[in-house]
């Protein structure tokens, strides 16, 4: 059969034979926690070199 074509007695259903222990646990790494982080520079320190990269970028 050529490339492309479309047989539907090439499809087989099929029959995987799973087990709810081995599957993956979604929630099992979740985390409720929270996070902080502090770089040292002010918010208008950040904004000017944002402005530097951005200026850099149109050139």
């Amino acid at each position: 059969m050529g490339f492309g074509s479309y047989d539907e007695s090439e499809q087989q259903e099929v029959d995987a034979d799973f087990d709810d222990d081995d599957a993956v646990k979604s929630g099992a790494n979740s985390h409720d926690g929270t996070i902080e982080f502090e770089n040292g520079a002010s918010s208008d320190e950040l904004l000017d070199r944002l402005k530097e990269i951005k200026d850099e970028d149109d050139t």
